[in-house]
């Protein structure tokens, strides 16, 4: 089983460095496309890709990452929707699960079944207290998990949450607006999970500007996840990027 990737992210948040990652959805590029992406990603000094989606139709996951790793040295870790979106080709996978849901497949269930394939894949396996928040919209996820997100104005229960996926022995906390979000998780939310769990915090959904990127790292989290505005306007990454790496080594009083 590979190891490293978990180490590299804890050492990141020791320092105060904060990670910019881009979500590619298989089903939404195609391999030809991957060669700007990849390009666009070297030249931002993305730190990692996360491929994955609520839904995989298509036959190109294996495709998708090798197109990747062939460009380039950034990481690839899994970001998987179901227990069938395994790669062996990846390096780590975010194994997720959804603890802001009353839904037990998903919490275990899928677990329970995907846990031979998922130890013989010999992949760095990273388990991953998942939490969706309301982004003011329906999204993907929420309908798959059949589980209503955490409301946004709920840092209490969003908080208590988290904690408790650290204490269940969760290695990182992610919280997600979903893709296509309206709204991105609010700061105050961050900051509030930020000062109480221990264990590296990502956040992702709904944001769609370099101001937005560098606020959430401000608030607390240690690393950034976008994937549908650069899908929109891919030469938002570099700033992105930017504004990630420059939100390091200090946070909002």
């Amino acid at each position: 089983m590979q190891q490293g990737i978990y180490t590299q992210i804890q050492e990141k948040k020791k320092t105060g460095q904060k990670s910019f990652a881009v979500l590619v959805d298989p089903d939404k590029v195609q391999p030809d496309q991957l060669e700007s992406l990849v390009r666009h990603a070297i030249d931002s000094r993305v730190d990692y890709f996360l491929v994955g989606g609520s839904l995989v139709i298509s036959n190109h996951l294996d495709e998708c990452i090798l197109a990747i790793r062939e460009q380039c040295d950034i990481p690839v870790i899994l970001f998987p929707g179901s227990p069938s979106q395994i790669s062996r080709h990846a390096q780590a996978l975010l194994y997720l699960s959804l603890i802001s849901g009353r839904n037990p497949e998903l919490l275990i269930g899928q677990h329970v079944i995907s846990a031979p394939f998922v130890r013989q894949s010999g992949l760095e396996i990273m388990s991953t207290g998942y939490m969706v928040i309301d982004g003011g919209a329906p999204t993907t996820v929420s309908y798959i998990s059949n589980a209503s997100p955490i409301p946004a104005d709920k840092n209490e229960i969003a908080l208590c949450t988290a904690l408790a996926g650290e204490m269940l022995g969760m290695k990182l906390i992610y919280m997600d607006a979903g893709s296509g979000a309206r709204k991105p998780i609010p700061e105050q939310m961050i900051a509030a999970v930020a000062a109480q769990i221990t264990v590296p915090l990502i956040v992702g959904g709904g944001i769609t500007d370099p101001e937005k990127a560098y606020r959430n790292c401000k608030a607390g989290a240690d690393i950034i996840v976008v994937g549908n505005a650069l899908e929109k306007n891919l030469s938002l990454m570099s700033e992105m990027s930017a504004a990630v790496h420059s939100g390091s080594y200090s946070t909002l009083p």
